[in-house]
């Protein structure tokens, strides 16, 4: 499958702004079936040159920097991914194997367990979520069986509310309100991991919108996206499970970062010497080629 994707970011002041810098995280990952074939940001005012870097998660990361004096700024991200994912696995080792081989693995480069193990930022571990885990991932079960289930539990047992949860909602909040979003439920189902030992990260990217059979796809219909990456072993590595829609991450899903929470993923952190709140607008589509 191949994607089109434009992402348009739309900042409006109520005064002038003379100086914005900004991080970037937009540009979709290469690696495990996806291969991005092009990836463009175009901004009003014009930016300095842009700069590009790797974060320590292996993510692109792209630095801006407008000194021309504005009262609107817009960032457009234009990407062209080729996507063709593996199905998901049917046989895979207990869980139980895959927390002890999680714990032995000494290196800490950007696709290791290590870096997942652990408390972040977002992501604090509490017995409530541990719990929950646990009904799922009974002894000896196989790790993707019993992530799959605890995905369709999460689909099942929380309510998708827009207005529940903030940006900054932590997740043991969002489990007790049992309401919130996609970065609710990927930020619940990370501490769940981390409960019981397992390495999970936090994914962003986005997820194709299918209409309805005999209606029209809307442009601008679709949105950002999160879900979970869970280390399944070192003969499997790393799988994905959308728990928002209680599916595997197939060729529906785009990949544009992963980390430890939603911090180490924010799409854009930008810093605006200027006085008042922006109004912000947010479009993403993503067509099928």
């Amino acid at each position: 499958m191949i994607y089109e994707i434009t992402h348009l970011t739309r900042y409006t002041y109520g005064a002038i702004v003379g100086l914005t810098t900004g991080v970037l995280r937009l540009a979709p990952r290469s690696g495990d079936g996806q291969d991005v074939e092009r990836f463009g940001i175009v901004t009003e005012p014009v930016s300095e040159p842009l700069t590009e870097r790797l974060d320590p998660f292996g993510n692109r990361v792209t630095s801006l920097r407008i000194e021309i004096p504005h009262r609107q700024l817009s960032i457009t991200a234009s990407s062209r991914v080729r996507v063709d994912r593996a199905p998901a696995p049917t046989r895979s080792p207990t869980w139980e194997t895959v927390a002890a081989e999680a714990l032995a693995i000494a290196c800490l480069d950007d696709d290791s367990p290590a870096i997942a193990l652990y408390p972040s930022r977002r992501v604090s571990l509490f017995d409530e979520a541990t719990a929950y885990a646990k009904k799922s991932f009974t002894p000896q079960r196989p790790i993707v069986s019993a992530a799959s289930e605890l995905t369709q539990r999460i689909r099942s047992d929380f309510v998708y509310d827009r207005e529940a949860t903030e940006v900054s909602t932590p997740a043991a909040e969002a489990f007790s309100r049992r309401r919130g979003v996609c970065q609710d439920f990927a930020h619940i189902m990370i501490a769940a991991m981390r409960g019981i030992a397992l390495p999970a990260l936090y994914v962003s990217g986005y997820i194709r919108t299918i209409p309805p059979p005999g209606k029209e796809r809307l442009a601008g219909a679709d949105a950002s996206h999160a879900w979970v990456s869970l280390w399944c072993g070192a003969t499997l590595g790393w799988k994905d499970f959308d728990p928002t829609n209680a599916i595997p991450v197939e060729n529906d899903h785009i990949v544009v970062a992963r980390g430890r929470d939603y911090s180490d993923v924010s799409p854009i952190e930008s810093m605006v010497l200027s006085s008042g709140r922006p109004r912000l607008e947010v479009q993403v589509d993503v067509s099928p080629v």
